[in-house]
């Protein structure tokens, strides 16, 4: 099963991003996936292989967010889709049943297109507004994620849902509560100065009705 916190990765350069990544590798993060927009094609891929690198290193999982062929050039662990990206079933067909392919979802419809497709994970948000993102579909709240995970239950469908969108530590709680497996969290973890310490308090969140 995928670990429950996942790191959007962020920063306007190679080096901020890399900086970032290693910071959140180092303290203990162990799911990165690369977000790098607008970017030259040179420079995506540059940070993708030092990424991939760096992930290696720390035995993490590393995804590509949206870009698939450069998900296959760096021989990543998969790809993150969003809802206006490539199609799932499409992706599938070229990466094949061995790698991650996680898909953006807003609604219910969403979650069972993606479940039909071929789909390993979804991001389920936003929770809140969150400015990581330029266009934001609309926001959830914890009654939507709660409505929709009954929905899930309901319909039997089966797939772990990470929350995403503006989350803090506080929020942690009452999210999983509703159901969701786990969260993806951007800049909470960028912007903090003691990354151990906040990665452990998730941690402590995510797993504490785990039974092992």
């Amino acid at each position: 099963m995928y670990n429950k916190l996942q790191y959007i990765s962020q920063g306007n350069t190679i080096e901020e991003q890399l900086y970032n990544i290693h910071h959140a590798l180092d303290a203990g993060c162990d799911w990165i996936q690369m977000r790098f927009k607008n970017q030259t094609s040179k420079n995506t891929f540059a940070l993708a292989e030092a990424s991939k690198f760096l992930c290696e290193e720390y035995l993490a999982n590393f995804i590509v967010n949206d870009n698939l062929y450069l998900a296959q050039q760096v021989d990543a662990d998969g790809v993150h889709l969003g809802l206006l990206d490539m199609k799932i079933n499409e992706a599938r067909s070229i990466l094949g049943n061995a790698k991650i392919i996680g898909g953006t979802a807003n609604n219910l419809e969403d979650i069972i297109n993606h479940v039909k497709n071929g789909c390993d994970y979804i991001g389920l948000g936003p929770f809140r507004f969150t400015e990581t993102k330029e266009k934001l579909s609309p926001i959830l709240g914890l009654s939507g994620y709660f409505n929709i995970l009954q929905e899930m239950k309901i319909n039997k469908i089966e797939i772990p849902v990470y929350a995403i969108g503006g989350i803090t530590l506080k929020d942690i709680n009452s999210l999983m509560e509703t159901g969701v497996h786990g969260i993806a969290v951007s800049g909470m973890l960028t912007n903090s100065d003691q990354k151990e310490q906040l990665i452990q308090q998730i941690n402590e969140k995510l797993y504490a009705n785990v039974v092992v």
